[in-house]
This record gives C-alpha cells, sequence and structure tokens, in this order.
C-alpha cells in the first residue's frame, strides 16, 4: 500500500509499520548503502579515511556525536547530510507538537488521541527534509528556548492551572522529536544551559519550571565544536562531554589536489556564470597554495584556522577581477593574470585572525606576502631552484631575463587596464622568457603561456632578481640594481 493511502494508525498497522527509533533507522540505512558500496556523505572531500569511517562507526553504534575542528571544515555540512540516512517518510500522531510515533506515543496528547479512537487515530506523514534541527550556541540562548517553558497564554485559553502540564511550551529539543538536533559551536552555550541537557541525553526526562515530566525523547544528537573555543570562550562540561558517544576530529585537506576538488564544487555557479573568463590551471594551484601558507604563516593565529571558505571567496573575486576589466577593454573573453590575484584581497583579509605583529604589518600587507609565498612556493614545481649566491662566472638559466630587465633604465610595466592584446604585446617584448618556457615547462597550453611568462616576473621579484613595484595602475618591474637607484 503506498503510504498517501494510509490515513489511520489501523491501516498503518496492517501495512506492516513498526516502531523503530531514530539511532536505528540511521543504522539500518548506513548498512544498506555499505552493503550498496554507495557514497554515504556526497560532496564531502579529503575525509574517506580519516572522517568518513569514523562518522559511519558512530552511527552504527547509535551514538550521539561531537564533531571537533577548526572553521571551516565541513562539520554542520556533515551533520545536514545525516538526513539523507534517514527514511523518506516517517508516521506522525496527527495534530501533535513533538512528532509523536503512533507505535510509541510520549505526549499527553497523543496518549490520550490513541486511547479514544484506537486503530482510527489519525496520521500524517513527515519528509526527512523537515527532520533536522539546528540551533546555534550563543551566550543568550536559554532553558526555554531549548528545552521549554510554562504558556501563561496557553494556561487562560484552556483554564487550567500551572500545575497541569498541559500549560507547557515546548522548545526546539522535544519539537524535534525524532529528528537529528544540531547545536553549532556547543562550548558557547552557558554551563547551566549544557547542564540542562543531561537528563535528555540519558534518562529522557524533561524539567521545566518545577515540572519533571517523563518524556523519553527519541533524537540523534549531532554537535559541533572549535577546539579553539575550549580556552576562549567556554567549554563544554564534563558530566555533557561524557554523555556524548563519539568526538570525531575533523581536520583540513591534506593535499592541493583535493583542496582544488572542494573549491571547484563550490565555485561551480560562479564558474558557469562567468564563462566568458578562462582560468589557467598554474592560477587554480595559486589560488589554493595561499591557504597552505595561511596555515603556516607567522603572523596568523593558526588556532583559530584558515576556513576552505578563503580559497572559494578568493576564486571568485578572482573571477568577478577578470571579467571587470574585460567589460572595461570591451574584450568578449579573457583569461585569469596573475596581477589579477590582488583582486583577492579583500577575501583573504576576513578570513584571517592576525597575531599582534601582523596587526603591525597591517592585514592588506599579510595577504600580499601570501600571495607573493604562494607563488614561491609553485615555481618550485616547475623551474629550477633559484640560488641566492653563485660563483664568478657561473651561469643560471635566469640571468638572460634579469640582463634584459637591466638594458631597461625606464623598467616594466604592466598596467591593470591593459586589454588581452596589449597585455601579450607587453610580455613578448621579453624574448628570454619565451627561451625559458621552452626549456623547462613541457606541454603548456597555449592559454596558458602568458600566465606563466608573469608568473615567471613575480617569482624571480620573491628571490630577489628582480624588484616590483605596485602601481596606482598596475606594476613595474626593474632589475634590483635599477630599483635600488630608484628608491634612493
Amino acid at each position: 500500500m503506498k503510504i498517501e493511502n494510509i490515513k489511520t494508525f489501523g491501516e498503518l498497522k496492517n501495512a506492516g509499520f513498526e516502531f523503530k527509533t531514530i539511532k536505528e533507522e540511521l543504522r539500518q540505512n548506513l548498512l544498506q548503502k555499505l552493503m550498496r558500496k554507495e557514497t554515504t556523505f556526497e560532496g564531502i572531500h579529503g575525509y574517506e579515511y580519516t572522517v568518513i569511517p569514523e562518522l559511519e562507526r558512530a552511527i552504527l553504534s547509535k551514538h550521539n556525536i561531537n564533531l571537533l575542528g577548526l572553521r571551516g571544515q565541513a562539520k554542520t555540512r556533515l551533520a545536514r547530510q545525516m538526513i539523507y540516512l534517514l527514511d523518506e517518510y516517517i508516521p506522525v500522531v496527527a495534530g501533535s507538537e513533538i512528532n509523536d510515533d503512533p507505535f510509541m506515543p510520549i505526549s499527553r496528547f497523543a496518549i490520550q488521541a490513541l486511547a479514544e479512537k484506537g486503530d482510527d487515530t489519525p496520521i500524517n506523514w513527515l519528509h526527512r527534509d523537515r527532520r533536522f534541527s539546528e540551533k546555534l550556541a550563543t551566550p543568550d540562548v536559554t532553558v526555554a528556548d531549548l528545552i521549554g517553558d510554562v504558556d501563561p497564554i496557553k494556561a487562560a485559553n484552556l483554564k487550567l492551572t500551572y500545575a497541569d502540564d498541559r500549560v507547557i511550551h515546548f522548545g526546539m529539543i522535544p519539537r524535534a522529536n525524532r529528528c537529528i538536533f544540531v547545536i553549532n559551536e556547543l562550548p558557547d552555550l552557558q554551563a547551566r544551559i549544557q547542564v540542562a541537557l543531561f537528563n535528555i541525553l540519558q534518562e529522557g526526562d524533561v524539567q521545566i519550571r518545577g515540572f519533571s515530566l517523563r518524556l523519553p525523547l527519541d533524537i540523534q544528537f549531532v554537535f559541533t565544536a572549535n577546539p579553539e573555543d575550549y580556552t576562549n570562550r567556554g567549554s563544554i562540561v564534563t558530566p555533557l562531554k561524557d554523555r556524548i558517544g563519539s568526538q570525531i576530529l575533523t581536520h583540513y585537506p591534506e593535499s592541493l589536489e583535493i583542496a582544488r576538488t572542494i573549491t571547484e564544487q563550490e565555485t561551480a555557479e560562479a564558474v558557469a556564470e562567468k564563462e566568458n573568463v578562462y582560468v589557467p590551471e598554474l592560477a587554480k594551484n595559486i589560488l589554493e597554495q595561499i591557504s597552505f601558507e595561511a596555515r603556516e604563516n607567522e603572523f596568523i593565529d593558526a588556532k583559530s584556522g584558515i576556513s576552505a571558505r578563503l580559497s572559494i571567496t578568493a576564486f571568485q573575486n578572482l573571477l568577478s577581477t577578470a571579467e571587470r576589466r574585460a567589460l572595461q577593454n570591451g574584450d568578449e573573453k579573457t583569461s585569469v593574470r596573475l596581477g589579477d590575484f590582488t583582486g583577492i584581497i579583500p577575501a583573504i583579509t576576513g578570513k584571517v585572525e592576525l597575531v599582534y605583529e601582523g596587526e603591525q604589518e597591517g592585514a592588506s600587507g599579510v595577504a600580499q606576502q601570501l600571495i607573493a609565498d604562494a607563488v614561491k612556493s609553485q615555481f618550485m614545481e616547475y623551474f629550477p631552484k633559484i640560488e641566492k649566491l653563485q660563483k664568478e662566472g657561473e651561469q643560471q638559466p635566469y640571468d638572460d631575463i634579469v640582463a634584459w630587465f637591466f638594458e631597461q633604465s625606464g623598467g616594466f610595466e604592466l598596467l591593470d587596464s591593459l586589454s588581452d592584446e596589449d597585455y601579450k604585446l607587453q610580455l613578448d617584448r621579453i624574448e628570454p622568457l619565451d627561451d625559458l618556457l621552452e626549456r623547462y615547462v613541457e606541454d603548456i597550453p597555449e592559454e596558458d603561456v602568458y600566465f606563466f611568462k608573469e608568473f615567471v616576473l613575480w617569482a624571480l621579484v620573491e628571490y630577489r632578481k628582480l624588484s616590483k613595484y605596485h602601481m596606482t595602475e598596475g606594476l613595474r618591474f626593474k632589475d634590483v640594481y635599477g630599483g635600488y637607484i630608484s628608491g634612493l
């Protein structure tokens, strides 16, 4: 029988439905997915051999779960994806505030309805999309918000005294009965509020303003927490921590390839909107390298974490910078340039927490240094190492490029406003660049050649072979000696 045809408790029993807790529901559906070798958590990358197996084990063990990790590590996304391990529909006693299961009612309303109507008790069907509740823990959250409170208006309307439990207005947790309930940033919850969760987790008692109701709530709890919160803003009280079955540590992507996969997944819509903008593969690597550099940078507080959102928003800004330039120049199509990376600085400065020394440097200065460090790191993947010192008469692959700049008394400018054609003509002036690319980088796509040329210039600046100056209109490159004289 189709579920839309099942309207009463009697029809439900005849159809063969049986009582099942939400944890048993999650466990059985996960077992089915594992046996069919299906992906349990779609769109989560880098956790295949670490976080996801631990999460699956916790679900199989019917545990409440605490996801512990720095910001931007997909903790909330993991929790939200758990709804796909629920049955598509579950039966609910019609009119119940707390999603009573007709086989195991817990509220006075549902118990009385079943006692009076029996098999004729009407039921509704609840879709799994509506079985997810989420609350961000903030210091102003109260017991009334989460558990409930006495409702004087209900007491007046029903003409009941405060001694009757029907005057209680249920909070978010009882209303999430038979659902997944997520509390984000758990340590931010005041200790007295955390204490109120003890009995719900263990015994199923709900205590509201002197009432002590036996409500064996059927809830899959998922908590998220940042380890930095334990010292800066609060902590998880020990008895509550003891009642959470599994604590799972999350982490950042461990390789550039995984980080790129995440960014490409999250920016697919932006890429589709800006189809006239081509992004070289090297540009994508440099963008991801920035996050890796930030996690090691001495000016940035590593404990606060570098969210994956840094790369995502920076990539969106990078596309928009190139798109804006193309529109101004009347170009139908364009390619991302390394100079466009100055446009991602606002996306970086809002995503990093600076230590005292970093504040002295300034957020913009630190962001520019991260871009420079990313260029320097990626340069070693393609070209020979640049030695700081070289013996007299010893030749380096970059000497011809440095010599070309030495001959340019006025320097070499790459303006932000250059059209694609003028940009290419300007870089083509540096003939030694063609020889370097031909010698060391094989099979460069034609669209990527000019990005590589500019990339070499930026890297030579970082290795003190050239100097670079930020102008209002763009960049000026000079040989180091010429730059020193200009500075004097």
